[in-house]
């Protein structure tokens, strides 16, 4: 057997071992996308029902899927080895780099060249390129077999510096590089508090649960049974969390949507070229600077996935629920989710491409 054909076969064994599941998610989020929308154009007051009680500024379903769809991803997580990711000086640099100089730095480029004549649309997209991702990135990372302990330490330091410095970027590339530019800006109003607040709920509870049934498990069980027989029992929630999610956050705006298509093709256009440009170039980092499948993978998803959640609840709270500023953060993830679905399967395919001593991973669930 030659090599291509033992790497086909190998890739072919895994696809195998997945569950239904996962070997037909982009079907199954895609009927939740169509799901979504049609319920919220077909019920009325399901807007108003699903918007009745927040949590972190954010309808208390969408927050519920959320934290089950974290909760099994963080519960894999060997924290024991968190140790080898913190001393990785190349990925930590380069993470920080990607997320909080070049992303947001592209997202402004993107949005003046698209969407200079459409200053809320603009503002919007500013917004979302500020707002680091540290929820949705996890599932993806691990469905392309990327690196968890390194998701989990990156993404708890994206939410340190979106903490730290939303606020503060929002404030320069909104008004003062416009100024220094001579273009037009625009005010943003953010409480640091409030964006605590979020991800404490939203990270904070997830990982010390993930930490917490790890410690006790192994503690009960061992490791053994801990991996062999009770993640694959839990793994599954995870994407019946991301589906549910999926279902809740576009019946919240499916009418946003499909009210305004034209609109929603405008915004679109830079939101791909972002996660486009994003995503591959940290790919190409990754590979340049010598970093494993896994850590390359990690790095190229937590550079190009956003927190869409905080930018729709920044959105809203400055501009108004009808703004164009609100209607482009919405169009976030209904470009970000098929985009990055569609990324984990060219991230899989690269792996056998580029790190052919990739061994096989066990199934993912």
């Amino acid at each position: 057997m030659t090599h291509t054909d033992q790497r086909g076969a190998e890739t072919s064994a895994v696809v195998a071992r997945l569950s239904r599941l996962d070997q037909f998610l982009p079907i199954w989020i895609g009927l939740a996308m169509v799901a979504g929308i049609l319920l919220g154009r077909l019920i009325p007051g399901l807007n108003s029902a699903l918007e009745a009680v927040k949590i972190g500024g954010i309808s208390l379903p969408i927050a519920l899927g959320l934290l089950i769809m974290m909760y099994p991803v963080l519960a894999k997580v060997r924290y024991d080895r968190l140790d080898t990711v913190t001393g990785d000086r190349r990925l930590l640099f380069s993470s920080l780099l990607l997320n909080w100089i070049v992303g947001p730095a592209l997202m402004f480029a993107l949005a003046w060249i698209f969407l200079a004549d459409q200053p809320e649309y603009r503002t919007g997209l500013i917004i979302v390129g500020l707002a680091r991702c540290i929820a949705m990135v996890i599932i993806w990372n691990d469905l392309a077999c990327g690196d968890r302990e390194a998701a989990a330490v990156l993404v708890a330091l994206n939410s340190v510096f979106q903490v730290l410095a939303f606020g503060l970027l929002g404030w320069f590339y909104l008004t003062l590089l416009p100024q220094w530019l001579d273009l037009p800006g625009a005010e943003l109003t953010v409480s640091g508090w409030d964006i605590a607040v979020n991800v404490l709920i939203f990270l904070g509870i997830p990982l010390l649960a993930g930490f917490l049934t790890r410690r006790l498990g192994e503690r009960a069980k061992g490791r053994q049974w801990y991996e062999a027989s009770f993640l694959p029992k839990i793994g599954p929630v995870a994407l019946y969390g991301l589906l549910f999610t999926i279902v809740i956050l576009f019946a919240l705006q499916g009418d946003a949507i499909t009210s305004r298509p034209w609109d929603v093709a405008l915004i679109a256009v830079p939101l791909l070229a972002y996660f486009a440009i994003m995503w591959a170039g940290s790919y190409a980092l990754g590979r340049a600077i010598g970093l494993n499948y896994e850590r390359t993978t990690t790095l190229a998803f937590t550079a190009a996935g956003n927190n869409f959640e905080l930018a729709i609840a920044v959105a809203i709270g400055t501009f108004g629920v009808t703004s164009g500023q609100a209607l482009a953060g919405v169009v976030g993830p209904l470009i970000e989710v098929p985009v990055l679905v569609a990324l984990v399967y060219v991230s899989l395919g690269l792996r056998r491409r580029l790190f052919p001593t990739v061994t096989a991973p066990a199934a993912l669930r």
